[in-house]
């Protein structure tokens, strides 16, 4: 199991990767998200670039267009709720 939590502040240029983790830790990674409400979008395609990458760093261009899509679905179910 894999997870990554990702960031996008205000004015950002782009989101960063806020925590990643495998196995057990990763775990805790979703459950912390499932507690506080934090959407969690499951791409294992993603997880496998995001996770090659160090905390704190932006996300790749490459993945760009997807996280961005990824982003505004969780706004368009926040304008839903």
């Amino acid at each position: 199991m894999e997870a990554v939590a990702l960031k996008y502040p205000e004015n950002a240029e782009a989101p960063f990767i806020a925590a990643s983790a495998r196995g057990k830790m990763a775990e805790k990674i979703i459950a912390v998200a499932e507690e506080n409400g934090i959407p969690i979008i499951k791409d294992r395609m993603l997880s496998k670039i995001l996770i090659a990458e160090d905390v704190g760093s932006l996300i790749p261009v490459e993945t760009y267009a997807v996280v961005a899509k990824i982003f505004a679905f969780i706004e368009n179910i926040g304008d839903i709720k």
